[in-house]
């Protein structure tokens, strides 16, 4: 059978995966600290937490945090530092989908636009006027490896990927401060930073000037998967390539099935898709466009132009995958792997409960795992994954923008086509 054309299968109800609600009973009483913030999240978590076997330890966890002498809910020289007793408690959990965000990350700024509608009474006053989820940034995501910060993520189409920033870069001063995701931007949108980076080890820094935007996440989600777009040709065959960074944002896999029917991607005689996200959420019936069985029509009115009702992809697809798919987005991967579609990359992240956002009292954000999701034949991808056809390992630290998870996809695409 020709890959992308195998056995339709269902795999889960069509229910989003990351912000789905739940009314439970609430639970017992847990113990309190007396620090609101603290005691909150507590609140939340037994009130709320899908799995009501794993409150003990959780509770037993509370109960220890508010013994500590040291702990920041007892020591009134750390107000601030009740985040890391709200982290230690929480880690009790095991769990995906359960954590604690503040606004200096942007984390924060991200959950906050997609938990927008749990939260949506307090958004006006969150971000005035309009409520409009936006944060000071360049589109770029650092994470922490070996004592120093390297850039594993540069959104397509963002300030950063403008300005020559790659993945791999290691980050060492904006401005000639110390990088932080927030604080560095703060109070200079519309004006250039320098960004200092190393590219490889040992080599002599570069300083790349970059122009601080207002981004606000969703749209600079979508902005980014329709700027991911590109062709390439191996043997003749045009290979089409598209990264789905989350499904989130409402347009998400819209902006997708308009690159394949009619933007950039529409003489590609194969996909490779990238599911190598930020965020999952959205519908669990998304990769519908790959291995859905109804037809793919548009509606011709009278006058003006065709709208696209229903697109499907027929032709041969490679799909991406490691542990920044999650979520929604593993079960994408699931639906691929089930009719035959290969992965290429590494693990998912056995990320795949249904979570929530609440706002605390500080106005900091606590995402809690309401639900559980099992999969046909009682598949559960929690703390599982999706594991590829083709394993391919990735080094970040001086990557220099190099990709051989993309490399491979491309290669085993050019297979599949070559067999004809």
């Amino acid at each position: 059978m020709r890959t992308g054309q195998m056995k339709r299968t269902s795999y889960l109800a069509a229910v989003p995966l990351l912000f789905l609600a739940i009314a439970e009973a609430p639970a017992a009483d847990p113990p309190r600290s007396g620090h609101p913030v603290f005691d909150r999240a507590v609140e939340l978590v037994t009130d709320n937490f899908h799995d009501e076997a794993a409150l003990d330890e959780f509770v037993e966890a509370v109960r220890r945090e508010i013994d500590d002498p040291a702990s920041p809910v007892n020591a009134k020289s750390a107000p601030d530092r009740v985040g890391e007793a709200i982290d230690t408690v929480l880690a009790s959990l095991d769990a995906s989908h359960v954590g604690h965000f503040e606004p200096d990350t942007i984390e924060y700024f991200e959950l906050i636009d997609i938990f927008r509608f749990a939260i949506r009474d307090e958004m006006r006053r969150l971000f005035p006027p309009e409520g409009e989820v936006s944060y000071p940034g360049i589109g770029m995501i650092a994470r922490p490896q070996n004592g120093a910060r390297f850039v594993s993520d540069v959104y397509d189409g963002s300030p950063a990927d403008r300005a020559g920033i790659l993945v791999g870069d290691e980050v060492l001063s904006v401005d000639g401060a110390p990088y932080h995701e927030i604080e560095s931007f703060s109070d200079k949108v519309a004006k250039p930073v320098e960004i200092e980076l190393r590219r490889r080890a040992g080599a002599e820094p570069i300083t790349l000037e970059v122009k601080v935007e207002r981004l606000k996440p969703l749209p600079t989600f979508e902005k980014a998967i329709a700027e991911s777009a590109e062709m390439t040709t191996r043997d003749g065959r045009k290979i089409g390539y598209i990264r789905l960074w989350t499904l989130a944002a409402r347009h998400s896999m819209g902006v997708v099935a308009e690159a394949l029917a009619e933007g950039k991607l529409k003489d590609a005689d194969g996909l490779v898709l990238d599911l190598r996200g930020r965020w999952g959420g959205g519908s669990s019936d998304a990769a519908e466009l790959f291995v859905g069985d109804t037809p793919s029509f548009r509606l011709i009115p009278r006058k003006g132009e065709d709208v696209l009702a229903n697109v499907r992809w027929r032709r041969p697809v490679v799909a991406i995958i490691d542990e920044g798919s999650r979520s929604g987005l593993e079960v994408f991967a699931y639906a691929l792997k089930v009719n035959g579609i290969p992965l290429v990359g590494a693990r998912t992240a056995g990320a795949l409960l249904a979570g929530r956002g609440y706002l605390l009292p500080d106005d900091s954000l606590l995402e809690v795992a309401v639900s559980d999701a099992v999969l046909e034949e009682n598949t559960r991808l929690e703390g599982a994954g999706v594991e590829p056809d083709l394993p391919v390992p990735f080094s970040l630290p001086y990557a220099a923008g190099n990709d051989p998870q993309r490399d491979a996809a491309i290669e085993e695409m050019r297979r599949i086509l070559a067999r004809g």
